[in-house]
């Protein structure tokens, strides 16, 4: 791997991927961390990758753009929880404290991101587990169990022997799309595809599925921005 920088304003770092499989040039920005990398045929001139990358400036820059920038999660960022957004501040007492407008955090500002990330990934696991018995219920299949992971690529995954997986960020979207998700997990305990009869199944718990499938599609990566390292 190499890396190049496309000037502008601002600077753009590229990282260059040499593959021996890959036929034609490809350009990804990663919605996790904002990374671009230009992977490209092993034996293809550098230059031509370059050209290739001057072309895609534009699209390039407004998807960063779009994308904007990382949040660190510390007093005073803003975070949506549920939906919402609302401003991280310092609390008192022991426990954390929600409003319609702000989530309030005691402790050391050096442990808020810390506290805060636990502190979601509790009430993610309620509420999907919540929507997952509910779904699994009137689906009439129970299933094995239940685990919180941060993913990258997927919002949530269901295994052939029944367990189901979410991304605990599903906590910062709004209710209806959490509640989506586990309707789609879950519906793969009757049909383990993609199936016309399994988008039967989710249409069956979950009712019309397009907008909250659309609202992940479009601004679910966004998400992925907030950062509690």
């Amino acid at each position: 791997m190499g890396q190049i920088t496309l000037p502008g304003n601002p600077p753009i770092a590229v990282t260059l991927r040499r593959s021996a499989q890959a036929r034609r040039l490809s350009l990804r920005l990663s919605q996790i961390d904002g990374k671009v990398t230009l992977t490209m045929p092993r034996r293809l001139p550098e230059q031509e990758a370059l050209g290739f990358l001057r072309d895609k400036e534009g699209w390039l820059r407004g998807h960063l753009e779009a994308r904007g920038e990382d949040v660190r999660i510390t007093p005073g960022a803003l975070l949506p929880i549920e939906g919402i957004l609302r401003q991280v501040v310092p609390g008192t007492g022991r426990s954390l404290g929600l409003s319609d407008t702000r989530v309030e955090v005691p402790g050391a500002p050096d442990r808020v991101a810390a506290r805060l990330q636990g502190w979601l990934r509790t009430l993610a696991r309620e509420r999907l587990a919540e929507a997952s018995d509910r779904h699994a219920a009137a689906l009439g299949r129970p299933y094995a169990r239940l685990t919180l992971r941060d993913t990258r690529s997927r919002w949530g995954s269901c295994t052939h022997d029944g367990g189901l997986m979410y991304s605990w960020r599903l906590i910062m979207a709004p209710p209806e799309v959490l509640d989506y998700v586990a309707a789609h997990e879950v519906a793969h305990l009757a049909e383990m595809n993609h199936s016309a009869a399994f988008w039967a199944v989710v249409e069956q718990l979950y009712g019309d599925w397009r907008a909250a499938r659309a609202w992940l599609r479009d601004d679910g990566g966004a998400l992925h921005r907030y950062r509690f390292d």
